[in-house]
């Protein structure tokens, strides 16, 4: 999801254990034994298990235990197990200051700033709770779907709105359609579909550096309308390959090494994934709800799909040619040839295999859900019914099971609160609120003599500009879209023009900064430190293959197999010889 959700600490299980189903499983961590003493181990799995160490397809982030050798010297070669949690215990609570801060925003419009003569008190009073709940989403007081809750719960408490009225949001088809979107994402991870794809691509492509991101650039366009999120597909299929590649060409993550190539490659994946989200309506979760809202405030586009990519396909093919273009001559890469690339995709799908039943399965299921996407209307088949049908078709034939919907907690958090924001803005509307806000702003700018062409102009970029506010994309278009759109109508901006323009700017400004969408996060966290889930970059360059992923109720733990060019004294200054690695949040 475009929301921060998918890539924080609260929802790391979107890439969890379950996805091991093909590894040996085994009952305790006894017998852990030092990665030196691994060099010349036979393998015990098949080299067709081998993918690179950075997958977060393959790791839970959740509930790990810290493993740290004794000292050569130690009468026991046996790794001591601490628990990072109780080392820093995370802090419990609310953040006393950001709580402060929202609700007094909040308190000051109930009872300070005086209330229009056309406003009801009901709908002030649900303005007042509004502000405070986006206040929160910003200042982060609680977790989002804690605070949404909590907004929720006195919107009920104070008779603002009715038990079935607050939560009516919690039936609406988009938001479901958002939360199914998750499941196809875990898909494409679960399966490796998403990455023999991009790795056709590096394999055809990938001779040079501008074609190595350009390369990935058009397989995220072409998974994009089947995977509907741009941080699924960023931190599922895209970072662990540009990470594999990067750091094969000695190009590592928070070091000046980082501008050889791997700095480039993240640069334009990032600005190119908002280009993709904006081509097809299905690419990203926040267009779809785009369109709902806009239906609300009766502005109806008939075949949105179809409309939708007419719409945006001229500029975003022109920026998607462009934009890899544009960041090598602005950001240039050190490195500008990557002749062992398309080698090193070729070994990687030859150890891959031929494509698996479940791909197929994946393949059709995608296929079915995107042709009803597209002619759904025609045949009476609403987006989210094909969206139903899709991930039955998963659970039936065994691609996905349950326990793979349960443990996406971002999916069920997204439902959370998104609905909580939905329905008060969609509350907001039918008290006129509104419509109030709009008729102010448009009598503003009429005031400044504006066309509609200019206020056209001055509303996309405050609304293109606030996102500085926001770190989540979804956050941004349940708190402003109705607002903005209602303003562009009040304005006499064509309908359909300022709602399509507005959905398009909600998939730009993803990339505006570092925290300004969920997939920011992924890239910028990723590339901008020395350690990989644990792992120092010195030591990623050497890893590659999961010997033993080793399960149990309380932690994970994994041993490596390390290429026999591994020096341990490369990692350890002190010269240890054992090594331990944590994979921890």
């Amino acid at each position: 999801m475009e929301s921060m959700a998918l890539y924080s600490p609260s929802a790391t299980t979107s890439f969890s254990r379950h996805s091991f189903h093909h590894l040996r499983l085994r009952p305790s961590a006894t017998n852990l034994r030092p990665i030196s003493s691994l060099k010349n181990h036979p393998p015990l799995l098949s080299t067709n298990h081998k993918f690179p160490l950075f997958n977060p397809s393959k790791f839970s982030l959740q509930n790990t235990q810290k493993f740290i050798p004794l000292s050569s010297s130690s009468p026991e070669n046996t790794p001591v197990l601490t628990d990072s949690k109780s080392q820093n215990p995370p802090p419990q609570g609310t953040k006393l200051i950001p709580l402060i801060l929202s609700i007094s925003i909040g308190l000051i419009v109930r009872f300070f700033v005086p209330k229009p003569p056309e406003v009801s008190p009901q709908a002030w009073q649900l303005l007042s709770i509004f502000l405070s709940t986006i206040a929160g989403l910003v200042l982060s007081p609680l977790p989002v779907g804690a605070w949404a809750f909590l907004g929720l719960t006195t919107s009920i408490i104070t008779n603002t709105l009715t038990f079935s009225t607050a939560f009516s949001a919690f039936t609406n088809e988009v938001i479901w359609l958002i939360v199914i979107s998750f499941f196809f994402a875990r898909g494409f991870v679960k399966t490796g579909l998403g990455d023999r794809i991009a790795t056709y691509f590096v394999k055809w492509l990938g001779k040079s550096t501008l074609g190595l991101s350009y390369g990935l650039t058009l397989s995220e366009a072409l998974i994009a309308p089947a995977m509907p999120s741009t941080t699924a597909r960023a931190g599922g299929v895209f970072l662990p390959i540009i990470k594999s590649l990067s750091l094969s060409a000695g190009s590592h993550p928070g070091e000046p090494s980082k501008k050889k190539l791997g700095s480039y490659l993240v640069q334009s994946q990032f600005q190119s994934a908002g280009n993709s989200s904006a081509l097809f309506l299905t690419a990203a979760a926040q267009n779809l709800l785009c369109l709902k809202l806009a239906e609300e405030l009766g502005v109806v586009i008939s075949n949105p799909w179809v409309s939708w990519f007419k719409a945006a396909s001229v500029p975003a093919l022109a920026s998607l040619i462009a934009t890899p273009f544009i960041l090598y001559k602005l950001y240039p890469p050190e490195t500008k040839d990557t002749p062992e690339a398309p080698a090193m995709a070729a070994k990687k799908l030859d150890l891959m295999g031929p494509v698996t039943r479940n791909e197929w399965v994946m393949i059709g299921t995608m296929l079915l859900a995107v042709s009803l996407w597209v002619f759904g209307d025609a045949i009476g088949i609403a987006s989210v019914v094909a969206a139903m049908l899709g991930l039955s078709i998963l659970l039936l034939l065994g691609v996905l099971d349950w326990d793979d919907c349960l443990s996406e907690k971002s999916a069920w958090d997204t439902l959370a609160w998104f609905a909580v924001l939905v329905g008060m803005a969609g509350q907001l509307t039918n008290l006129g609120i509104v419509s109030w806000m709009s008729s102010c702003v448009a009598k503003s700018l009429q005031s400044l003599s504006l066309s509609w062409p200019a206020a056209f102009v001055v509303l996309q970029a405050a609304y293109f500009l606030i996102h500085y506010l926001f770190a989540s994309q979804t956050g941004h278009v349940g708190a402003l879209y109705s607002a903005f759109l209602a303003m562009n109508l009040a304005s006499g901006v064509p309908g359909v023009l300022a709602a399509l323009a507005l959905a398009y700017n909600t998939n730009l400004f993803g990339a505006l900064t570092h925290y300004s969408s969920g997939q920011a996060a992924v890239y910028f966290g990723a590339w901008h430190s020395n350690n990989i889930c644990g792992v120092d970059v010195a030591t990623y360059a050497h890893i590659e293959i999961p010997l033993h992923h080793q399960l149990s109720d309380r932690h994970t733990v994994v041993e490596l197999s390390v290429h026999e060019s591994l020096d341990a004294t490369q990692i350890d200054s002190n010269g240890q010889k054992n090594l331990f690695v944590t994979f921890g949040g």
